[in-house]
């Protein structure tokens, strides 16, 4: 045969071949959704916001707490330096007062040390719960998503709720009859137990619109004890 035919057949072979397995594949069906919406609405995510709250006023009134213990050992600190210097004490008082006044410098600069680890450990602990909810919760947004896809018929599920690395959308128009996010969030919250959690307080931040509950960032109460690091 020649050679040039049987190049032709063979190519007309492959053609054949790929034109089969398109025919064999499912029509492409796509549906978009987004995933920060459903996420930032989840019923879950109101109800570790709140218990995020509470655990943030918990550790803020512990280190308010230890703070006031610091700055009363500083006033009797500042009272035996007093003393230490006071000439109208005898030399053995001074001298007393003078070695009490160091126990009680070393007490507080042990105390401010644990007052500092206290609130890196504190944010770390809130750090951490956020990113597990936030892995947990997705995974189960996801389940959801794919079970409702799938019962559409979808093959391709598109997230439309962040931008590229780039800073575009990831989705730069889709026809709104293929978003899926009002069923997947009507769907998910249909859960949503009788009683709902209590209100925050009016002093309460507002819920963070990042996607992911986080902690209020708190004024840190003032160690007053002169001569040492706030």
């Amino acid at each position: 045969m020649n050679r040039k035919l049987q190049s032709v057949f063979t190519l007309l072979a492959f053609a054949a071949g790929a034109l089969g397995l398109c025919a064999q594949a499912p029509a492409l069906k796509i549906v978009t959704v987004d995933m920060e919406k459903i996420f930032e609405n989840h019923f879950k995510t109101e109800e570790q916001s709140a218990k995020l709250r509470d655990a943030e006023q918990q550790a803020q009134t512990e280190l308010e707490g230890m703070v006031k213990e610091i700055n009363q050992v500083g006033e009797q600190y500042k009272e035996a330096v007093d003393q230490s210097k006071n000439t109208l004490l005898t030399a053995d008082a001074r001298s007393k007062a003078e070695g009490d006044s160091q126990k009680m410098l070393e007490d507080i600069q042990r105390r401010q040390n644990d007052l500092q680890q206290f609130r890196v450990n504190t944010q770390r602990s809130l750090q951490q719960r956020i990113q597990n909810f936030r892995s947990l919760l997705l995974d189960e947004i996801s389940k959801k998503v794919t079970e409702i896809a799938q019962r559409k018929g979808a093959t391709l599920v598109v997230d439309k709720s962040g931008p590229t690395a780039i800073g575009v959308p990831t989705l730069i128009y889709a026809d709104p009859s293929y978003d899926i996010t009002d069923e997947v969030m009507a769907e998910i919250n249909k859960d949503r137990p009788a009683t709902p959690p209590a209100a925050a307080p009016a002093t309460a931040p507002a819920a963070p619109t990042t996607g992911a509950p986080a902690p209020a960032t708190t004024a840190n109460p003032t160690v007053s004890v002169p001569g040492l690091a706030k």
